[in-house]
């Protein structure tokens, strides 16, 4: 899995740092990987072999830092190991490389674009998601894929992972109240994948649509059995009439 000489002792998640103590630059960091697990926790929320880590340390080697993405997913791994939830990502422990990693550039220039891509392709990650909210010439997120080695920038604002079974864009919307340009997960047709707020509209505007349709199912029933109960009254009061005029109307 990596081509780093380890040493026989490795530590475990629990006796490595669960932090560098380096605050994020401002709340996108926070933000926009946070609102993309948000939508895998629904979308995926069957599924146990995933992690989408926020601003969570991976270690590499454990006698170096952890290199620490604002977010990172990784396949194939157990969802939780127990309530306590992992301090951090270890890769020796997990034995799976995230398979994409995401980067929020920051007015503090954070070596995105240098150190870190560098490091990630060394590790192996398939994808590098760059997202930089103050370019204006070029585009504002970029795709590298891992392809021989070096990472390779994918042309488009959505680009189709399928290694992954999603597809990662940007588009205006709203999330946590604010309206922006937001990251999203999309759908092999390029559909967009619905926030938990509009998942949540959703489903209630399906439960309403529900109860309309079962509302006007039971009107229709109850006009279909006042038709019944009408007809049963006529042909009562048209036997009465035969029998006035002494004719058997069960023998017509």
């Amino acid at each position: 899995m990596l081509e780093y000489k380890l040493p026989k002792y490795l530590p475990s998640a629990e006796e490595l740092p669960d932090s560098d103590d380096t605050p994020v630059d401002n709340e996108l960091q926070e933000l926009l990987p946070g609102l993309l697990k948000a939508i895998l926790l629904i979308l995926w929320a069957d599924r146990m072999d995933w992690l989408f880590g926020v601003d969570m340390g991976i270690y590499y080697h454990p006698e170096q830092p952890p290199i620490v993405p604002d977010g990172f997913l990784s396949l194939g791994v157990e969802r939780f190991y127990d309530e306590e939830l992992r301090p951090s990502y270890v890769l020796w422990d997990e034995n799976v490389v995230p398979i994409l990693a995401l980067e929020v550039v920051s007015p503090n220039y954070r070596q995105e674009y240098t150190e870190k891509k560098d490091k990630y392709a060394d590790l192996g990650v398939l994808y590098y998601v760059v997202y930089s909210s103050r370019r204006r010439r070029k585009p504002r997120l970029e795709v590298h894929k891992l392809i021989d080695g070096e990472y390779v920038l994918q042309e488009g604002n959505l680009i189709w992972m399928a290694e992954i079974g999603l597809g990662i864009g940007c588009e205006r919307g709203n999330y946590s109240g604010v309206t922006r340009e937001w990251l999203y997960w999309y759908d092999e047709q390029g559909k967009r994948y619905p926030t938990p707020q509009e998942w949540i509209q959703q489903e209630s505007q399906r439960a309403m649509e529900a109860q309309e349709r079962a509302e006007q199912a039971q009107e229709r029933a109850e006009q279909a059995q006042e038709r019944a109960e009408q007809a049963q009254e006529r042909a009562e009061r048209l036997a009465a009439k035969l029998r006035e005029l002494n004719i058997d109307p069960d023998r017509i």
